[in-house]
């Protein structure tokens, strides 16, 4: 796979994500996918995520930057929501916070396998 080939599929999955389109998810995330040293496949990716919208009705994914390097994708995505009660452990209740999350992924056989996640929690502390 090009980085412009890579890059591509990675904007279709973020599409995907913001669209809440599960059944397409597959074509995204591999079968085997682990998130942050953690093997959850992808029923547990798509678990993860139909609870992150639950928990943030508002979720957006705003990709703000993008660099590929096949056969992995190193992403920083901006956020601003209002998640309804707890959220890492911090009582945000429905107020509105931005933050960003710094990924890693790898992708095997053309579809996302490996997750490294990082949000900065710091920047909800300061919000609320």
């Amino acid at each position: 796979m090009t980085k412009t080939e890579i890059s591509a599929l990675y904007r279709a999955y973020i599409a995907c994500l913001n669209a809440q389109d599960w059944p397409t998810l597959g074509q995204f995330v591999h079968d085997e996918a682990s998130h942050n040293g953690r093997r959850i496949g992808l029923s547990g990716y798509r678990e993860m995520l139909e609870r992150d919208f639950r928990e943030i009705p508002d979720l957006q994914f705003t990709i703000q930057l993008l660099v590929a390097d096949p056969p992995h994708v190193a992403s920083r995505l901006g956020f601003d929501c209002t998640p309804k009660g707890q959220f890492l452990g911090l009582p945000v209740n429905g107020r509105r916070v931005s933050f960003t999350e710094n990924v890693f992924y790898e992708f095997r056989d053309g579809k996302i396998a490996t997750v490294w996640s990082v949000i900065d929690k710091a920047a909800i502390e300061s919000q609320i």
